[in-house]
């Protein structure tokens, strides 16, 4: 490639490569800038410059080429777009993404929230490059940050249904209402093997088994990015936590993980391998440590092994705010890691990471790698060619073909623990006492990571609760937060107890019983003579023994999510059905005996358990 001195080179940014679609077009001002050697594609004066009809990759290099260390700096950062974060201070920074979190929402409806994304990527488009942004969102079980989206089950729910072409279409309606409000990137899936009931997170993976964490990964990134990332319905998917993050000392999250070389890469290793080869956009890497060294400086397991030995060629991101919060970032930087997600302290990781590079702690050939990392995946998305929210998408989020999906997803991910004969399936012209809050909230229903970063304890827009569905079958329907009466006619009685939400380190417990004003709700309901169906709510299989034998039947629900009338599919057989839930995890017998090993002698329910008729 013939290289060229030029001492001055005009910018159109965006221009150059044209834009199409119905969201308005920017002009960027031409501006002049002092630069080095180019490739023989230049950031040019216009479209018709000779990086129109440059391959990718030199129109990358040629942006890497007119870069100042700043900008470069600004492209690896990510910033909020909430509080003092406004669409001209993300443009004089040179922000390279956005990411929506805990905070204020740009407003009720899909418009708010595309129109909210256009102020920002216009500012971005008036930079001195024109590079536009990236929007990212935790979207881990739908597009759970928007009132009005479907919300499927957690991921423990999703492995439970066993169903790979039902998680690769839940993935594909994730991503389409996620790119409807904006967004171009999810980080999601996690694909951690939960090994310790403790964890906050155990709901997040799929299964605490290999073969069936790798298909699920698999079948999650097909949904999400499909074979195009530039298609108008598809986000780029997100695998997170690199590395052995469900395997902390005693379930603690962003705790020491203490891991053989065999153990990692027989076990922790292979779903990662599985997203490489699926295609995966990005690598999120972990809170924990692994034998002694926190992931975001772990360069022997970023840098070596994933990128240069899997040749993972996609970003590398922290977690929150975890390019400062370990030590300096260039430790990050070095490691490995591309995008530093500090959403409220993004000056200080400019402060703390420029001058490492000046003094070349960290080489300029690192910095390049990474920000030509990113370019590569904003090529992929498309947003040089369409920069704009795609508002055709807007009508189809919380569709009625969508709901019916996440509730076929509800109904497969339900386990059969327990059904003594004639107890279930329930009739439609029978008395039905339901009982519990949890029944009647979907808040309560749908857990952590669902419209609030901790999940709400009321409930939220576009959701069916669990009462509500059984309401639709039963004829006879007697509900009651506060417990079996005298004046109840039903004989049986649905008791939904359960969790309350949380998320990462906030779901960290020793406590995994049930509250007694729970348990009171079931001795209740038995002493008036009643047959109990129990309905268990909750984001990880809890040792209650007692419990479980109290009950007539008994249904692990994990985290439904926004379509309760999957609960009431499964409870009155709906069309025929039969229960196909399968345990994803081992269910232990008592709180002593955690964590359990695989296949372990002590469970109450081995993995893989579960009733396949009443």
């Amino acid at each position: 490639m013939n290289l060229f001195v030029r001492s001055k080179v005009t910018v159109l940014g965006l221009f150059l490569f044209g834009c199409s679609g119905n969201s308005p077009q920017v002009p960027t001002p031409l501006k002049t800038h002092e630069t080095h050697s180019l490739m023989k594609c230049e950031w040019g004066t216009s479209k018709f410059d000779l990086c129109a009809h440059a391959s990718e990759t030199e129109k990358i290099e040629a942006l890497i080429a007119a870069m100042t260390l700043d900008e470069k700096l600004g492209q690896m950062a990510q910033a909020n777009w909430h509080g003092d974060n406004t669409p001209q201070l993300i443009r004089e920074k040179n922000i390279g993404s956005v990411i929506h979190s805990e905070g204020p929402t740009p407003g009720p409806h899909v418009a708010d929230w595309t129109t909210k994304v256009n102020a920002y990527q216009t500012e971005a488009m008036k930079s001195r490059l024109g590079i536009p942004l990236m929007f990212g969102v935790d979207a881990v079980h739908g597009q759970n940050t928007f009132e009005g989206a479907v919300i499927f089950p957690h991921n423990i729910g999703m492995g439970a249904t066993g169903n790979f072409e039902l998680i690769q279409r839940a993935a594909e309606i994730t991503a389409l209402e996620t790119a409807a409000t904006g967004f171009h990137w999810t980080f999601s899936p996690c694909i951690a093997m939960p090994e310790h009931e403790h964890w906050g997170r155990v709901y997040e993976g799929f299964s605490e088994d290999l073969e069936l964490t790798v298909k699920a990964t698999q079948a999650s990134i097909r949904g999400h990015q499909g074979t195009d990332l530039a298609r108008a319905d598809k986000v780029a998917a997100t695998v997170k936590h690199f590395l052995g993050d469900g395997a902390t000392q005693d379930g603690i999250e962003g705790g020491s993980s203490v891991l053989s070389e065999s153990l990692i890469r027989e076990r922790h290793l292979p779903p990662y391998q599985a997203a490489v080869k699926a295609g995966v956009a990005a690598v999120m890497v972990g809170f924990n440590s692994v034998n002694g060294t926190n992931m975001h400086h772990h360069k022997k397991l970023v840098q070596g092994l994933l990128k240069d030995e899997l040749g993972f060629g996609g970003v590398v991101m922290t977690d929150w705010d975890g390019g400062t919060r370990y030590g300096p970032p260039y430790m990050a930087i070095n490691a490995g890691v591309d995008v530093f997600m500090q959403p409220v302290n993004i000056d200080d990781f400019f402060s703390r990471a420029k001058p490492y590079v000046a003094n070349n702690i960290v080489p300029m050939s690192r910095i390049d790698d990474a920000v030509r990392r990113i370019l590569q995946m904003k090529f992929k998305l498309g947003l040089f060619a369409r920069p704009f929210p795609r508002t055709e998408l807007a009508n189809q989020v919380g569709s009625a073909v969508h709901r019916a999906v996440a509730r076929q997803a509800v109904r497969e991910s339900l386990v059969l623990l327990k059904s003594k004969p004639g107890v279930l399936p329930l009739y439609d012209h029978e008395p039905i006492a339901v009982v519990g809050a949890h029944a009647d909230n979907t808040g309560l229903q749908s857990g952590g990571w669902t419209i609030k970063w901790q999940g709400r304890k009321y409930g939220y827009a576009g959701a069916m609760s669990i009462l509500d569905g059984i309401q639709t079958f039963g004829k006879k329907v007697e509900f009651s937060k506060t417990g079996c009466h005298r004046k109840m006619k039903a004989s049986k009685a649905v008791v939904v107890v359960g969790e309350q939400p949380y998320a990462e380190n906030y779901g960290d417990s020793d406590n995994l019983d049930l509250p007694q004003k729970q348990k009171d709700l079931i001795d209740g309901c038995k002493a008036l003579g009643k047959q109990v169906i129990v309905v268990l709510i909750s984001g990880r299989p809890l040792p209650i023994p007692e419990t479980i034998e109290k009950s007539d039947a008994f249904i692990a629900a994990w985290l439904p999510g926004s379509e309760g009338a999957g609960v009431a599919d499964f409870l009155y057989a709906h069309h025929g059905f039969k229960p196909t839930g399968k345990l994803p995890l081992s269910w232990p017998s008592h709180y002593q005996d955690l964590p359990l090993a695989p296949q372990s002698q002590k469970a109450m329910f081995p993995l893989g358990f579960g009733l396949q008729d009443y």
